[in-house]
């Protein structure tokens, strides 16, 4: 630490010539000192701000949510579901999926999650979102005109557990 009125040229010199060693050594320890204390400080912020700390960005949560809405439809499909419409937009709100059930229309909400503890994923369609995606189901109706059909709304959960994805599928969720 050098002191006003002292340069670096001072303490080198004084080190090379012998004379007040001592004072720098305690300087540099000083500084020392002070740097370690404040990396104490600063340790539990840099921390905190870790990507592991943090959410997904966007792009990869919006990738996240992408993969989960193709393993629902593979699934549906699987079971024998028609898939009409992805990602419907409508009245402010998106249908993840619009199915075909043998004769009766599906609007289906995909929820994906990373584990358990923001909750199980279809505890994330409250009743805002249901009234959202009803909404856009309406306008998907009479666009289409498939006013004559019956039509019900699925939820499917995807949980990613150790590399491992469980998928639920709720019927006439709501």
């Amino acid at each position: 630490m050098i002191r006003s009125g002292e340069s670096a040229k001072d303490l080198l010199g004084a080190a090379k010539g012998g004379t007040n060693v001592n004072k720098m050594r305690r300087r540099v320890s000083g500084a020392w000192m002070i740097a370690e204390r404040f990396r104490a400080l600063v340790e539990p912020v840099r921390r905190f701000f870790t990507p592991r700390a943090l959410p997904l960005p966007g792009v990869a949560r919006f990738r996240f949510g992408r993969a989960g809405e193709h393993l629902a439809e593979r699934s549906l499909r699987r079971l024998g579901y028609r898939i009409v419409e992805r990602n419907y937009r409508a009245a402010g709100a998106e249908i993840d999926l619009v199915a075909m059930d043998g004769e009766t229309l599906v609007f289906v909400e995909v929820k994906r999650r990373g584990g358990t503890g923001a909750g199980a994923p279809e505890e994330a369609v409250n009743q805002a979102k249901q009234e959202k995606i009803r909404r856009a189901a309406e306008v998907f109706v009479a666009r289409y005109h498939e006013a004559r059909r019956d039509a019900r709304f699925d939820v499917i959960a995807i949980v990613e557990n150790e590399g491992r994805s469980t998928l639920r599928h709720f019927k006439d969720a709501f």
